[in-house]
């Protein structure tokens, strides 16, 4: 249970229908959280979370319509006082620090269970940082070996929304006409961002958008 007394609002943003109501339902016993809004989609739950500004979100890393990271980068700025929860069933180092850029508070891992899953939303809640054993265990390997865990800061919006649509299996004749670019600029665009990323192959771009969470691979083939 919460430590403070005053109830908090929460949204559920979680794409796997069952899990968003499982927890729904756990916290609907606890007097300490009121479930004020639930979505299974990025875009939709970024018009709700502008709408409703809860207390505290629990998001899934992946969604469709917009993933986790870019739906905290466009609301985190606008909700200050809204705690975030992080609950994913996938992480990696660059996962976890591209939420964390995007203002996250604590990050668990699905497979850490849901003991693990209400102490983190409780420290949260409260005012602290959380993150699950595993979660906890990749960010001291990544200190202790001093690795950068992403290069995506170093793309520019353009090019970090060009790197999404090519690992989703879009041509450039189809992201040029999506971005209403030419196919000239796409090409440059491409050839900029795998040269940041030190990419060097035509499927590294969708095996490094996986790592990071930009997209997900149940959406992937292969």
């Amino acid at each position: 249970m919460a430590t403070s007394t005053q109830i908090k609002r929460i949204v559920i943003v979680e794409d796997q229908t069952a899990i968003r109501e499982m927890l729904a339902e756990i916290l609907r016993t606890d007097p300490a959280y009121k479930i004020v809004g639930e979505s299974g989609d990025g875009q939709q739950a970024c018009d709700l979370l502008l709408e409703l500004k809860p207390d505290v979100l629990v998001l899934d890393a992946r969604l469709p319509g917009l993933s986790g990271v870019d739906l905290l980068r466009r609301v985190s700025k606008l909700l200050k006082n809204t705690r975030v929860l992080v609950f994913s069933g996938y992480e990696s180092p660059a996962l976890v620090r591209e939420m964390l850029e995007a203002g996250a508070h604590g990050f668990v891992e699905k497979t850490a269970g849901l003991g693990e899953f209400k102490k983190g939303l409780e420290t949260v809640a409260s005012g602290g940082t959380y993150f699950g054993p595993g979660v906890a265990g990749l960010l001291r390997n990544v200190v202790a070996n001093n690795n950068p865990t992403s290069g995506t800061d170093l793309l520019t919006d353009r090019e970090r929304e060009i790197l999404k649509l090519v690992a989703e299996s879009h041509s450039t004749k189809e992201i040029a006409l999506k971005l209403t670019i030419s196919v000239k600029t796409v090409d440059n665009h491409r050839t900029n961002l795998m040269r940041k990323l030190n990419l060097h192959d035509v499927a590294s771009p969708t095996r490094y958008a996986l790592e990071i969470g930009l997209i997900d691979h149940r959406s992937q083939s292969w």
